[in-house]
């Protein structure tokens, strides 16, 4: 499923195509824990979706070079 979001680092909206279905998207939409409702994505991917930020920019933001 392609999934765009926005990052709160940068303001890029970005797009990412995960491995998740709707209904498990609604699941997290509607309270439950995003591992729990995609435990089959990495934390990277589920951070993506929590923030809209990759890892170059979590990196970034903590002085790591890419």
């Amino acid at each position: 499923m392609l999934v765009s979001r926005k990052s709160i680092f940068s303001g890029i909206e970005r797009v990412m195509d995960l491995d998740i279905e709707q209904s498990q998207l609604n699941k997290w939409m509607s309270g439950m824990l995003i591992q729990e409702a995609m435990p089959n994505l990495n934390p990277d991917e589920r951070e993506f979706l929590i923030s809209g930020a990759t890892p170059q920019e979590w990196d970034a933001t903590k002085g790591e070079e890419s």
